[in-house]
């Protein structure tokens, strides 16, 4: 009974943990076909489940159904834990998939402080530890990992069957001993589809088990036809090729196939997806193939470039698209097989491509999926920063919302010059505050990323140009950034900051507000500031103007001097008969000055300035 008790106090305590209502723990039940009830209530805030039962059987049967839910979902300890969405997903070959989940850990772990540093997925392990999906060669530009607030997402694309495993979570921590792993992961079960022939019927052969039975979707020439069993009787002509999909995953169909030879009306394209570089060219390929009659027209297009008003079944050709003018080509290297290449890409190239022919007594019309094409444009990310005076000691990811087919390797560049060493997607270094850093795909230099860099120095504006007592003053920051800088507004003797955000307003200027002002602009790579002086009867056109009289005055005292120099010269040769022995005179710099660059270089990081942003 003690045993039995302790499950109790254990299922309670993670119900009131989650606040489960009396419906949403009735609802779950009833999602198992449970169908003894579940009376509860709660007393003010802190729930109380009561239970009664008949016999300690009942009781015994209820408990084991809770443990059962609980069991291979959240596994942990001493406030380590892992939280799985769902412990078994279904999917078809091609489609792309997302497992998630939610994690938790100690504040302190052993008396220090417990910092999460990183988080990944894996199916297998190595030498005693686990692999990273992300730095597994089989899943190469198909896997992401997308943490936020301590809830991670993988995203796996282009699904095979090989892809077919548990999926389970790491958490490292930047204490010795501190990493996790939970019990029990996501099984993740792909089924591929396949279309198989007999004399009189066809069948959608789906390699996956599945403990339920689906529906089907049956195709003809790409067009959607009655049928929602896996097998389809209705007399298959040789002429026409067929496909299948389950319902729900239409998207993903199996491939078309003749029922009889090789030689029908069909296309099939050779990748569903292709992800690649904003600027680079791209080549999407299908094979296609008619029955009897030689093809008298053929082109591609692209349903989300449809007019409106147009007629769906008269799609536009590419090749006729003024948007995509002088930038499309059809190549045909060999027969029955079409490339769309697209070059200089554009984020508004992101669509699906379909292929179309027509021969005098057939036109291929196809419900089913072409090629989707997603343009992408990498981005240097921030991991984490640690700032000093004139240098930051910066983490830096390359990161992109898809990752082309083949890239594994990254180049990063500093300031236009390429970094031999880094070939991985993150990149940790010490970086003076005038660096750029930017990062592209090994085999794709050609189109790097925007650079990152900290604020350049700002620049100030003042409205209005003439400052008049009693009247509303509006400062404008804007300094140069990426990622975009955030602004301090301060005043010279004040500790305080007088506001933040790139326009600071001043409602009713009076003297008291006369003074030294300064802007500060800084990002995760850095900081710069701008100072400047605001009085009654100032503004940015009356501080302009005082710096052009000055530089002005300043130009036109220097003629003359020379001029009156030049004069008392010839005066003191008239006035003498012989002339003098020439006299050295030697301009000495004033050493005092002469080190000042190298005595900064020497104590630029001396002082930190800041901890972790």
């Amino acid at each position: 009974m003690d045993n039995v008790m302790k499950v109790v106090v254990q299922t309670v305590n993670f119900i009131r943990s989650r606040g489960l209502n009396h419906r949403q723990f009735d609802n779950l039940l009833r999602d198992k076909d449970h169908n003894y009830g579940l009376p509860y209530h709660t007393e003010g805030r802190n729930k109380v489940v009561t239970q009664y039962y008949d016999s300690v059987c009942a009781f015994k049967l209820k408990l084991s159904l809770w443990e059962t839910q609980l069991a291979g979902v959240v596994q942990g300890q001493d406030d380590w834990g892992v939280t799985y969405s769902s412990t078994e997903i279904y999917a078809v070959t091609g489609s792309t998939v997302e497992i998630r989940c939610s994690f938790t850990y100690p504040s302190t772990w052993r008396g220090r402080v417990n910092r999460v540093e990183k988080t990944f997925w894996f199916t297998k392990w190595k030498d005693g530890e686990p692999v990273d999906l992300t730095t597994d060669s089989e899943y190469a530009g198909r896997v992401e990992n997308l943490c936020e607030n301590n809830i991670c997402t993988l995203r796996i694309r282009d699904l095979t069957e090989r892809d077919s495993a548990e999926y389970r979570f790491r958490i490292e921590t930047n204490q010795a001993g501190g990493k996790y792993v939970g019990s029990t992961g996501v099984t993740l079960s792909v089924s591929n589809l396949e279309v198989t022939s007999d004399t009189y019927w066809l069948s959608c052969q789906n390699s996956g088990h599945q403990s339920y039975y689906p529906s089907y979707i049956w195709y003809k020439n790409g067009q959607r036809i009655q049928g929602e069993t896996s097998h389809y009787t209705n007399n298959p002509n040789k002429a026409d090729s067929y496909s299948c999909a389950l319902k729900g995953h239409e998207d993903f169909p199996s491939p078309p196939v003749c029922v009889r030879g090789q030689t029908c009306n069909r296309v099939a394209y050779t990748e569903r997806s292709i992800c690649t570089l904003k600027g680079s060219p791209v080549d999407i390929s299908c094979t296609y193939s008619s029955f009897e009659d030689e093809v008298e027209s053929k082109f591609w297009f692209s349903p989300e470039r449809s007019h409106q008003g147009q007629n769906p079944s008269q799609p536009e050709d590419l090749s006729e698209d003024s948007q995509y003018a002088g930038r499309v080509q059809i190549l045909e290297t060999e027969r029955g097989r079409s490339t769309l290449r697209i070059s200089d890409l554009r984020d508004s190239d992101s669509a699906q491509y379909l292929f179309k022919f027509k021969t005098p007594s057939f036109e291929w019309r196809s419900d089913l999926p072409g090629t989707t094409l997603t343009v992408t444009a990498l981005q240097v990310q921030v991991i984490r920063a640690k700032l000093y005076n004139y240098s930051t000691e910066a983490e830096l990811k390359c990161h992109s919302s898809c990752s082309p087919a083949g890239s594994l390797n990254y180049v990063w560049f500093k300031n236009g010059e390429k970094l031999k060493a880094a070939v991985k997607s993150s990149y940790k270094a010490l970086f003076h505050h005038r660096d750029n850093i930017s990062c592209s795909l090994e085999g794709h230099e050609d189109f790097p990323s925007p650079a990152v860099y900290s604020p350049k120095l700002p620049s100030v504006s003042v409205s209005p140009s003439e400052i008049e007592e009693g009247s509303s003053v509006t400062l404008t920051c804007s300094s140069d950034a990426n990622p975009a800088a955030n602004y301090t507004w301060y005043k010279e003797d004040e500790d305080s900051p007088k506001a933040s955000g790139q326009i600071f307003t001043i409602t009713d200027f009076r003297a008291e507000h006369s003074g030294s002002y300064s802007c500060g602009a800084q990002n995760k790579l850095g900081r710069s500031n701008s100072t400047f002086h605001l009085s009654v009867g100032t503004g940015s056109s009356t501080m302009m103007v005082n710096i052009i009289r000055t530089t002005l005055g300043v130009l036109m005292l220097i003629p003359v001097f020379l001029l009156s120099l030049c004069l008392r010269k010839k005066k003191a040769l008239r006035s003498t008969t012989e002339a003098p022995e020439p006299e050295e005179i030697e301009l000495d710099s004033d050493p005092e000055y002469q080190n000042d660059s190298h005595t900064a270089a020497q104590t630029e990081d001396t002082e930190e300035q800041g901890d972790m942003v």
